[in-house]
């Protein structure tokens, strides 16, 4: 209508703090599992991809930090502190073995990291469509922050299928 302001919308901080939060909570588990990943398998074809990936999604966690105190929201500790021994935890599981290692702890942890890869990309994109209205965000770092979860998602799904045939394929 002529004479009429358009609405301004701003970002829900309440709402983005959680969810900020709970990303952060899986951003730890994730740094957590790709880290013991990577100090696992020492197989050639796994040892470097994971070792690179644990590396990327630790910086990512810091980037994920960085964007928070940008915004001025807290880390709410005890989520990540729940988070972290929820991971720990997820080790003990049962996987057929009672001393060593089942050959398919690899496919089910490749599979669960590239989930959380997923999500990761996910909140990237959510914080990139938010750049558009708080300027606190920045739209060309996230860019770069969701090509890189989609390389890593790339890479996870290489090994993943590479772990499928190694394992569960005879002869």
């Amino acid at each position: 209508m002529p004479g009429t302001r358009p609405q301004i919308r701003r970002v829900r901080t309440d709402l983005l703090a959680i969810y900020l939060n709970d990303h952060l909570a899986g951003s730890t588990v994730g740094a957590g599992r790709s880290l013991f990943m990577a100090r696992s398998h020492r197989d050639p074809p796994y040892a470097q991809p994971l070792r690179h990936l644990a590396g990327e999604i630790a910086e990512d966690r810091t980037s994920l930090l960085r964007i928070m105190r940008s915004l001025g929201v807290p880390k709410r500790r005890y989520k990540v502190a729940a988070s972290a021994a929820a991971e720990r935890l997820g080790r003990l599981k049962s996987n057929g073995r009672l001393f060593r290692r089942s050959p398919l702890t690899l496919v089910i942890e490749l599979e669960f990291l590239r989930l959380g890869v997923k999500g990761k990309e996910l909140g990237w994109r959510t914080l990139r469509t938010l750049a558009e209205a708080d300027g606190r965000l920045d739209g060309q770092e996230l860019d770069g922050l969701i090509t890189r979860a989609e390389r890593q998602l790339g890479t996870l799904e290489e090994l993943r299928v590479r772990a499928v045939r190694d394992v569960l394929l005879s002869g």
